[in-house]
């Protein structure tokens, strides 16, 4: 949004959802308290402490892959997003699904899957959806370091207890609901300027500078991004950078459901090809979202 040097960072990672198991799919649908002061948030350690042995070298490479992830781990990254443009500073921004506040709330029972995952498969999973990609092997050397790095962040944190800043932070959903149009001015206004008319974000050479919000490039259907209440929760809190909270509720709900109006990769988990079936299986009680709605004559879902 409108800054020279901001830009509507995504990637779902991530992970991914509300206090009940029956929503928990993702860091950004979790209840979280967004009034707690800065002082109450965990801190995570500062690379100064990093010690100077295999460890360190393994968090190191871990916190390189998650800043600039389709030239670290190529071979498991399908479009131009980085595990970074979610999850900010680093993974270490509170109200931003930081990694300190996710490694010790694994193992948990996730219904997206309907199982009890560990958070190697919930690494796995980002791959998958938030970079349309492919999940790396459990014992590959990407989740090795993204696991390090994220154990190495959460040091001292306690197991087990959701910690303030987990998510990011609820935003209520506007009385008379989103509006589209109201959506795409605001875009206009604040977004244009990073991400591009038709949302395809700004590159340097091959990389992006700033990432797509849809398109071929972006994230997949599956995505916790897709959801409008998990993009205007980013929104609000995140954007434009550097000014989180400037937006009103009203307008990250307009503008993310703008950004989630148009067309993506397809979800992955497309049952016997058809939009409709994924629609009941997977998107018609997850959160608030457009999978399987027809939006200017097109039936949302059909992938690109």
């Amino acid at each position: 949004m409108k800054t020279s040097t901001s830009a509507l960072l995504f990637i779902a990672l991530v992970m991914p959802a509300h206090a009940d198991n029956s929503r928990t799919e993702d860091q950004s649908q979790i209840h979280t308290d967004a009034t707690a002061g800065s002082d109450q948030y965990f801190q995570p350690p500062s690379e100064s402490e990093l010690p100077d042995n295999a460890f360190g070298k393994l968090v190191q490479e871990g916190r390189a892959i998650f800043v600039d992830t389709k030239n670290r781990a190529p071979e498991y990254v399908g479009n131009g997003l980085a595990c970074a443009n979610c999850h900010l500073e680093q993974g270490r921004k509170a109200n931003s699904a930081p990694l300190w506040a996710a490694y010790t709330m694994y193992p948990a029972y996730r219904s997206k899957n309907d199982k009890v995952n560990s958070y190697t498969e919930r690494l796995q999973g980002c791959f998958q959806y938030s970079m349309n990609g492919t999940a790396p092997e459990a014992d590959s050397p990407v989740i090795a370091a993204l696991s390090a790095y994220s154990y190495w962040l959460s040091t001292s944190a306690p197991t087990g207890q959701a910690l303030p800043g987990r998510a990011y932070p609820e935003v209520p959903e506007p009385k008379g609901g989103y509006d589209l149009a109201k959506g795409e001015q605001i875009y206009t206004a604040q977004c244009v300027v990073c991400h591009g008319e038709n949302g395809q974000g700004q590159k340097a050479g091959k990389d992006y500078v700033f990432p797509p919000l849809w398109g071929a490039d972006s994230f997949n259907w599956g995505a916790g991004m897709h959801r409008i209440n998990t993009a205007a929760a980013f929104i609000k809190e995140n954007m434009p950078l550097g000014q989180g909270g400037t937006l009103t509720n009203e307008d990250a709900w307009h503008v993310a459901a703008f950004m989630n109006s148009k067309e993506r990769p397809q979800d992955p988990r497309l049952v016997d090809g058809s939009v409709e079936k994924t629609r009941v299986k997977y998107h018609a009680n997850d959160g608030v979202n457009l999978y399987g709605k027809t939006i200017n004559g097109r039936v949302l879902g059909e992938g690109l």
